[in-house]
């Protein structure tokens, strides 16, 4: 390479850096003059955030990309980034050191104390969902193998969104709290199964799918198994004497660093395990919060999780086209009630069942009700395997990321509908 190419490479990197600088003052703005705005008048902040991505998105300076002459052109062409793939899943790791945090507030006896809630009352809300909606599509003329990713993928729920709804209420710790988190985590450890179910999807005539390669598909979920081993043994016998090691430095530059490592190594972990990466962080956080470093880990982690999470909102906010939606508002709006209402149908009973009070089971199945955001993640694999139509594929994401704007909503008028 001639010097003349390194320069000119070296030059692209800072004009790219500079757009990436761009997106994070914006942010910031919007951190440090929306959201306490919102907050003022007793509004969510997740809703400052989502106001701002939408601001940020296609119909609104969005439409400017490309059509302002001048000095000022470059900064709104940056704006194009908060619709990137590496902002997102920069964003993403918003959700990652939220897991964590609870992981932090939880021990294997108070998750011991849920699992009748997480492996009954979680996994069936994923199983009824998911067959609620699929004969939901099915209904709508959709094939069975489409139907059933359809189903699975918005048969979840939005963790990212629902924590920090409860957290703002501080219901956190009530009985609806308890059975939320409960479900969400169920949620979490269906993620892979859902995956490699989607992934054995064939399509067949007509535009028809069924389930192929299912000796693969179950081969498949050894690494999950084994990947969750190792995070466990691997944490039980090295975390407490790597903190102890870093704590006896006094060093809380060095402190932190472990933290960011254990969180983030975590999580890769889990992912090569063919697992969410929230879900190895959320492992972590459980095994450290047997130590003594729990609170000041928490207190270390917390503004990387509130700044990351916020992020993480304004990137769902700038997903959601305002166009497309005025394009055939009833097909939209219709899917997207039509989905919070179903699930919230199919979760209220189950919720009876297991023993919640109809005030808790009602609050419980409303927040539970949008989608979450995995629902992108498989619906894109979906349509990459030719199971579902992109046109549809594309309308069902909209109507998805519409969805999240009513948890905070949701979670403050559940209980007064209750």
């Amino acid at each position: 390479m001639t010097a003349a190419n390194v320069h000119i490479a070296a030059e692209n990197v800072s004009a790219g850096a500079q757009d990436y600088y761009v997106v994070i003052i914006v942010f910031l703005l919007a951190s440090a003059v929306v959201v306490p705005l919102f907050q003022r008048y007793k509004v969510s902040g997740v809703l400052g955030f989502l106001a701002v991505g939408v601001l940020l998105g296609p119909d609104g300076v969005g439409r400017l990309i490309g059509n302002v002459p001048g000095p000022l052109g470059p900064v709104f062409d940056a704006f194009a980034l908060m619709r990137s793939h590496s902002v997102h899943t920069l964003a993403e790791l918003g959700v990652v050191f939220l897991l964590f945090s609870i992981g932090l507030e939880l021990t294997f006896e108070r998750l011991k104390s849920l699992r009748r809630l997480v492996f009954g009352l979680g996994l069936l809300q994923v199983a009824v969902s998911s067959l609620v909606l699929a004969g939901l599509f099915l209904w709508l003329g959709q094939g069975i193998g489409a139907s059933a990713a359809l189903g699975m993928a918005l048969a979840l729920s939005s963790t990212a969104m629902v924590l920090p709804a409860l957290a703002d209420r501080k219901a956190l710790r009530t009985a609806s709290g308890r059975s939320v988190f409960a479900v969400l985590l169920a949620q979490d450890l269906s993620v892979a199964p859902i995956l490699i179910t989607v992934g054995m999807l064939t399509v067949g005539g007509a535009g028809n799918a069924g389930l192929g390669g299912g000796a693969g598909g179950l081969l498949a979920l050894i690494p999950a198994l084994i990947g969750m081993g190792v995070l466990v043994v691997a944490g039980r016998w090295l975390l407490r004497p790597l903190f102890t090691l870093v704590a006896a430095s006094k060093n809380r530059e060095l402190f932190m660093a472990a933290c960011l490592l254990v969180v983030l190594l975590s999580g890769q972990v889990a992912v090569l395990a063919g697992l969410s990466m929230g879900l190895g962080a959320f492992v972590a956080g459980v095994l450290l919060a047997e130590t003594e470093y729990r609170r000041e880990i928490e207190v270390l982690i917390d503004p990387f999780k509130g700044l990351l999470l916020g992020l993480f909102f304004v990137t769902v906010g700038a997903r959601l086209d305002i166009g497309e939606i005025l394009a055939r508002p009833v097909f939209v709006l219709g899917l997207t009630l039509g989905l919070m209402t179903l699930k919230t149908l199919a979760v209220y009973p189950l919720a009876r069942i297991f023993g919640l009070t109809r005030r808790s089971a009602i609050e419980t199945a409303a927040i539970l009700g949008p989608a979450g955001e995995f629902a992108f993640v498989i619906v894109d694999q979906a349509i990459g395997r030719h199971v579902l139509a992109p046109d549809i594929g594309q309308a069902v994401i909209l109507s998805a990321t519409l969805s999240l704007f009513f948890v905070p909503l949701l979670a403050a008028v559940s209980g007064r509908i209750a």
